[in-house]
């Protein structure tokens, strides 16, 4: 779905915007938005481009610069830091080989810490995308890997 389709699905109110953004970064697969699209989205709800700019700065979940296809968030909370079933952190930097705020070279995995996902008592959690992961194991852990890696062939 191009930008300009996601637009025409939303009226042209400046209430929209965080909608907007939201619609049109989950339908991108690097997740991130240009400078000419940021335009393109004030132009559209006829407000400044300095507006739309500071809502994008303002919440952690939305970005201008491109990440992987799959970014990878770890609860970096008490519950999730003190689980003492493995280091889910440590693992992931092993499996996926970057750090926290990297992206692979293919370009599939971003690697991100995050606040609670709300999932404490199914600890460690993580979420890739949309989608939250919780009571991780090492082997569960290489098996969302390894699922997200064959979907990406699709």
């Amino acid at each position: 779905m191009s930008l300009a389709d996601v637009l025409n699905s939303f009226p042209r109110q400046q209430d929209y915007l965080i909608e907007i953004l939201l619609e049109y970064q989950k339908q991108k697969s690097t997740h991130h938005f240009t400078e000419a699209e940021l335009n393109e989205i004030a132009e559209y709800l006829g407000i400044p481009e300095s507006r739309v700019c500071s809502v994008v700065a303002f919440y952690s979940f939305f970005t201008t610069q491109p990440k992987g296809r799959y970014v990878i968030q770890v609860c970096h909370d008490l519950p999730c830091y003190l689980s003492d079933r493995f280091d889910l952190l440590s693992s992931l930097r092993k499996l996926l080989g970057i750090d926290v705020g990297e992206t692979t070279k293919d370009g599939l995995f971003t690697l991100e810490h995050t606040s609670c996902l709300g999932h404490c008592d199914k600890s460690p959690a993580m979420r890739v995308n949309d989608k939250i992961y919780g009571n991780l194991t090492l082997n569960k852990l290489k098996a969302i890997i390894a699922e997200c890696r064959e979907d990406s062939h699709d």
